[in-house]
């Protein structure tokens, strides 16, 4: 289980919602209004189901950047989940119509941080482990 790619979580949600678990589904769906909040300067400040999406994935990344730290056997394999997860969210951007949404475009560009950050952190952590006497 820790290494499985926690950017699963809002790709599964994205998914579901399209299919019309949240609601009526489709791209549609993504601007329902999830919160509203009446703000002291008089204006209303909205956070709809894509943004909450965004949020969520922002969150995951920080646990994942957090979770690339670890020195153990499963990192590795998590890197690799993670890159798999990235190209999975390529391959449908490019060749699902519910998926050509600037909100699944934003969730792809976290889930290839979380990759590049993951391939960095562990790289960086594994050179302080190696101690090279010159």
């Amino acid at each position: 289980m820790a290494a499985v790619p926690l950017m699963l979580i809002p790709f599964i949600l994205y998914n579901l919602d399209m299919v019309g678990l949240f609601g009526s589904g489709g791209i549609a769906s993504l601007q329902k209004e999830v919160i509203s909040v009446h703000m002291m300067s008089g204006a209303t400040w909205t956070l709809s189901l894509g943004d909450l999406f965004i949020v969520i994935s922002l969150v995951i990344l920080f646990l994942e950047i957090f979770k690339a730290t670890r020195r153990s056997s499963l990192a590795l394999l998590d890197h690799l989940f993670s890159m798999a997860l990235f190209v999975v969210f390529l391959v449908e951007f490019l060749l699902v119509a519910g998926a050509a949404t600037q909100i699944f475009f934003i969730l792809m560009l976290i889930s290839l941080v979380d990759v590049i950050a993951g391939f960095t952190v562990s790289i960086k952590s594994a050179g302080r482990d190696v101690s090279i006497g010159l």
